[in-house]
């Protein structure tokens, strides 16, 4: 069983590439979504016994966020439904061309940021389980919510599970100690749960932000990734968290909104080397081209997901099958609208083999 842990909001988004103030008031899709509730949605679609663990209102909205995930596969039998607080919201807006995507926040006062790490009875939600995933949003959003995430993290390592957590660095929150900075807090809070994470995932920016570790010749900015140097910072991640024994990081080249180049990373201590994926037939890296995205929302979280399964899996447990298949995993999300990765297994499987037309299946 993998579990994870963090908040799940509602997501409200205009119809295409329409901007908040051309639709408002008017109609927004909405759908449900949150880094950990991405990952055990996928995880449940991949196959794999998925527990979801959060804090929702005990409302109809709480009530449809868990009928939905009981829908994907995913036991939330131990959420907790609460008095306090809200389900937090957010807006996106998917970019275009040279217009970026944009992200509006309204999650403040959300239930899991209210409620404290007592309430969630982690004991009972780690009975059965052999791995569970975190990430650097949830900590993100209150004192509460942070001493939830690092008191589960203690918890999985006493036990001997194995704790995933994706940085997830998000600028717009960290907010909620007076007096110090985002990066700042971020740095105290992550630093403390890292100690006891096995695999770390991030992208090209969160081990700069949250770790001060930085690839040299990258600019995410200008769509420049060097691969290579992704390697010098896994080691000096390893340097400083011992008990770390994979990092694993995506390679974002942005070309534009709609053009983006896609990779990874991940390099096994025990191997003691760095693997990268899609290679070439020259065995060189090769990132997939994906020119016509249709939401980038929740890759990250999909590759994640993608990562975690192939390492419980018998057919893919190999480093760098496991790489492969996280990349491709992450890749066909690109064509899902919605965070959640509503892919199958012999879907990634069949773009790993190399069957990449998008031609119709009858």
């Amino acid at each position: 069983m993998i579990l994870c842990f963090g908040e799940i909001m509602l997501r409200l988004a205009p119809e295409g590439n329409l901007r908040i103030r051309q639709v408002l008031p008017g109609r927004l899709d909405a759908t449900f979504a949150g880094s950990e509730a991405n990952v055990a949605a996928s995880l449940a679609l991949l196959g794999q016994q998925a527990r979801y663990v959060t804090a929702l209102p005990d409302n109809a909205l709480g009530e449809n966020v868990m009928i939905q995930l009981r829908g994907l596969g995913v036991d939330v039998d131990s959420c907790v439904r609460t008095e306090e607080g809200r389900l937090g919201i957010f807006f996106i807006e998917t970019g275009a061309n040279q217009r970026s995507s944009v992200v509006i926040y309204d999650r403040e006062h959300s239930s899991i940021s209210l409620t404290s790490p007592h309430a969630y009875a982690f004991e009972k939600s780690m009975e059965g389980v052999s791995w569970v995933h975190l990430s650097g949003i949830t900590p993100a959003l209150s004192e509460q919510a942070f001493q939830s995430t690092l008191a589960l993290a203690r918890m999985a390592r006493e036990q001997g599970a194995n704790v995933s957590c994706d940085l997830n660095f998000r600028n717009k929150l960290w907010r909620w100690k007076p007096g110090v900075s985002a990066g700042e807090l971020a740095r105290e809070c992550m630093t403390t749960i890292l100690p006891h994470v096995t695999l770390l995932v991030a992208n090209e920016e969160d081990a700069k932000d949250v770790l001060g570790i930085e690839a040299e010749g990258v600019s995410v900015e200008e769509g420049k990734i060097n691969a290579q140097a992704y390697e010098e910072v896994a080691r000096k991640i390893f340097d400083r968290f011992s008990n770390i024994r994979s990092v694993a990081i995506t390679l974002r080249e942005s070309l534009s909104a709609h053009h983006n180049n896609w990779g990874a990373m991940l390099f096994d201590a025990d191997a003691e080397r760095a693997f990268l994926a899609p290679l070439d037939s020259d065995g060189e890296y090769t990132p997939y081209q994906i020119g016509n995205i249709v939401d980038r929302v929740g890759a990250g979280d999909s590759f994640a997901a993608g990562l975690i399964h192939a390492l419980n899996s018998t057919k893919h447990a190999d480093p760098e099958k496991a790489l492969r298949f996280a990349v491709a995993s992450s890749c066909l999300c690109h064509s899902i609208k919605g965070d959640f990765n509503l892919i199958s297994e012999q879907e990634v499987e069949s773009l790993v083999k190399g069957f990449a037309s998008g031609r119709v299946r009858r």
